[in-house]
């Protein structure tokens, strides 16, 4: 794979969601990724998250596997292991081993609550951390229970794209002529990063804190989604001045004296009452037409299905088909540096000695 990344080798202890979310970023940028699994793992050829891998079967319980792994890594840049803390020590992989092994080694570290701290043994998901962090607290309606956002703000959001960041800012050290270390990323820890502007506003005043009454979390009539007549949802983000005069001229409220002042809360409640109505009027199709030539901080809510057909979507090739199945395109992208289409996942897997043999003899070479 070609890309920004490409030199780079990047060891995957197979795991699931936050750990193959950032293997598959370093993997989509050029980094060469080798997905170490149980040599009885299914195969999964629908997963985006684990395409452009090359996978290895090894039990990492059994020492001859062990010690092949040992090997890889002394010929890697980067680990990527997503089990609770002291599982890789006990199984003699720890980062004192291998850092011992590659003094240059990036030992990256995906948990939900890290590596230490009176949770880290816990069991939890997405939804436990970021409810710990404060995030999840700030999504729902202001009558209504917390609710969840999917598991992006977690999984990846806060984790693994925050363990990518690590890793490179890592690899950049090491180019400078630092040593390898370890990169802690605990989702708790990212999602909590992910609401810096929110504990900026509450610092100013700017931000009440509980969920559903603020400016970005639904609590104003101009940021929020509405119902049209056909059923589907239309999205307003017209928070700046010039784009609100303009979402009250498209919406026909421009001389309406309700929505003279924009920045009163007591007035949201009933300026979210008259734009439901008005939204409810036309289908969703209507909405769109009224609004196609005012930049007013608008946007129809897509379906999965429809966000593929979207015509801006399909001018920027943001979804891509690998493999027979649609999903998301590499992100971001670069002015010169070409990246390679994603590769879909494998079901071949090489065999393992002599995949690790061809790595010796290719860092020989180099070296030599």
């Amino acid at each position: 794979m070609s890309g920004p990344l490409d030199g780079i080798r990047v060891i995957e202890v197979a795991g699931l969601g936050p750990g193959p979310f950032c293997a598959m970023m370093l993997a989509d940028h050029g980094a060469e990724v080798i997905r170490i699994e149980r040599p009885d793992a299914p195969f999964d050829a629908t997963d985006p998250l684990l395409r452009s891998r090359t996978v290895l079967g090894m039990d990492l319980k059994k020492d001859e596997d062990r010690e092949r792994f040992r090997i890889l890594c002394q010929h890697a840049d980067a680990l990527i292991e997503g089990f609770r803390p002291g599982v890789m020590e006990r199984l003699g992989l720890g980062p004192e081993v291998l850092l011992a092994d590659n003094p240059k080694l990036i030992y990256g570290r995906m948990t939900g609550w890290g590596q230490s701290g009176p949770l880290a043994q816990k069991a939890g998901h997405d939804i436990n951390y970021i409810a710990l962090s404060g995030a999840l607290g700030m999504c729902g309606r202001s009558d209504g229970k917390p609710t969840p956002p999917a598991n992006l703000v977690g999984d990846f959001g806060g984790g693994g794209m925050m363990l990518a960041f690590g890793i490179v800012s890592a690899l950049l050290a090491v180019k400078n002529g630092a040593t390898g270390q370890v990169i802690d990323a605990a989702m708790t820890d990212g999602s909590a990063l992910l609401t810096s502007m929110m504990w900026g506003f509450l610092a100013k005043g700017f931000w009440a804190d509980k969920r559903g009454v603020n400016i970005l979390d639904s609590g104003a009539p101009f940021y929020d989604t509405y119902e049209t007549a056909d059923a589907g949802y239309i999205s307003l983000g017209s928070i700046e001045p010039q784009f609100y005069g303009r979402l009250l001229q498209c919406a026909g409220l421009a001389d309406d004296p309700l929505f003279a002042n924009q920045m009163n809360p007591s007035d949201w409640a009933a300026q979210k009452v008259r734009l439901a109505s008005v939204f409810a009027s036309k289908t969703r199709a209507e909405w769109e037409e009224v609004f196609a030539s005012a930049d007013a901080c608008f946007a129809p809510v897509m379906s999965m299905a429809e966000a593929l057909i979207h015509p801006h979507n399909q001018a920027r090739k943001t979804f891509i088909e690998v493999g027979g199945v649609a999903q998301p395109a590499p992100a971001p992208r670069y002015s010169s540096t070409i990246c390679d289409d994603p590769l879909p996942p494998s079901p071949q897997r090489p065999d393992t000695a002599e995949f690790i043999a061809s790595l010796i003899r290719q860092s020989d070479r180099v070296q030599g």
